[in-house]
C-alpha cells in the first residue's frame, strides 16, 4: 500500500531533506509527504534511500547524485528546476551537504534562481553533541580528519586554540590513532566516541582523550559510524612575557623557528604576527 499524500503539491524547487541516521522512524512527516510528491529524488545511493522509501510505503522516482557523477548529473537537473520540477535531494543517511555531496548543486540553483529550501531533521553531529555530556553552546564541526598521521597531527593542532567543543567524524580503523594524535595536539581534554546513534546497538563511551585511545587500541575499532565530541580547551589566566618566551625557546631548541611559532600559537592562541615577531628576537639573540 503506498503512501496517501496528505497536502497540496509542493512548488517547483530543490528541497534538501534529512533523512534518519540509524532509526527509519527518524524522519518528518513532512519529509515523507514530500518525497512521495517529488518529480525526482537524487540519492547518495539508490540502493540505501529504496529501503527507507519500502520502509514507509513510498513510491517515487529515483536517481544517483553522488562524487562521482554529480558534475555530469547537474546540468540536467538544473534544466529539470527550469521546467518547474520538485525535486529533493537526500544523502544515504542524516542532512545532506554535511560531509556529503550537494554543496555545489544548492549553490548551482541558487545561483540561477530557483527556489532552494530545507527539510530539517536528523544529524549525527548534533546527535552525538547532546550525548557527550560536554558543552554545547559553542561547538565547531570539523568533519573526517586526515588519513594521514602527520596531517592529522597538524590539522589538530590549528584547531587547538578554538574556544568550543569540537565534533569530528572518523573511521573505524583510525579511531585509535586519531584519538592518541587529538590527546598530544589538544592536551587530554573530556570526550566522547558516540557509534550506532539511533540504532539498537547504540553506544556512547566518555573519557579522557587519552583513556578513549587506550580503550580502542586495546579493543580494536568499533562497528558502525563513528562520532567524536572533544570538549574545550580550558580558560587560562593570560600568559605572561617571560612564559611565552620559555615556549619559544624550547620550541626552537627542538624544530626551526616556522614550526616553533606555528607550535607556541597553538598553545597560547596569540596572534601569529606577534609570536612570530618576538621568535625572531629570541633566534637573533641565541
Amino acid at each position: 500500500m503506498e503512501k496517501t499524500v496528505t497536502s497540496a503539491r509542493p512548488a517547483p524547487g530543490l528541497y534538501v531533506t534529512a533523512t534518519p541516521i540509524g532509526n527509519a522512524a527518524d524522519i518528518t512527516a513532512r519529509a515523507l509527504d514530500l518525497m512521495a510528491q517529488c518529480d525526482l529524488l537524487l540519492c547518495e545511493d539508490t540502493r540505501v534511500t529504496a529501503k527507507l522509501l519500502a520502509i514507509h510505503n513510498i513510491s517515487a522516482k529515483t536517481a544517483p547524485y553522488h562524487d562521482h557523477n554529480a558534475a555530469e548529473m547537474r546540468p540536467r537537473i538544473l534544466k529539470r528546476l527550469e521546467a518547474g520540477e520538485v525535486i529533493v535531494l537526500v544523502s544515504d543517511a542524516g542532512t545532506p551537504l554535511v560531509s556529503d555531496p550537494g554543496l555545489k548543486l544548492v549553490q548551482e540553483a541558487v545561483a540561477a534562481g530557483h527556489y532552494v529550501t530545507t527539510l530539517p531533521g536528523a544529524s549525527s553531529v548534533l546527535a552525538a553533541l547532546t550525548l557527550a555530556a560536554l558543552p554545547t553552546d559553542r561547538f565547531f564541526f570539523a568533519g573526517f580528519a586526515p588519513a594521514k598521521q602527520e596531517a592529522r597531527r597538524k590539522e589538530f593542532a590549528e584547531l587547538a586554540a578554538i574556544p568550543a567543543t569540537l565534533v569530528f567524524l572518523e573511521s573505524a580503523n583510525r579511531l585509535a590513532a586519531s584519538l592518541a594524535d587529538m590527546a598530544g595536539a589538544l592536551g587530554d581534554r573530556p570526550a566522547a566516541v558516540a557509534r550506532e546513534l539511533t540504532k539498537k546497538f547504540e553506544e556512547v563511551r566518555r573519557g579522557s582523550l587519552s583513556e578513549l585511545a587506550a580503550h580502542y587500541q586495546e579493543e580494536g575499532g568499533p562497528k558502525g559510524e563513528i562520532v567524536v565530541v572533544v570538549g574545550p580547551p580550558e580558560k587560562r589566566a593570560p600568559l605572561c612575557a617571560h612564559e611565552v618566551d620559555a615556549m619559544l625557546e624550547n620550541a626552537l631548541a627542538r624544530t626551526t623557528l616556522k614550526d616553533a611559532v606555528a607550535e607556541v600559537v597553538s598553545i597560547t592562541g596569540l596572534p601569529r604576527r606577534e609570536i612570530y615577531a618576538r621568535a625572531l628576537e629570541l633566534s637573533g639573540a641565541r
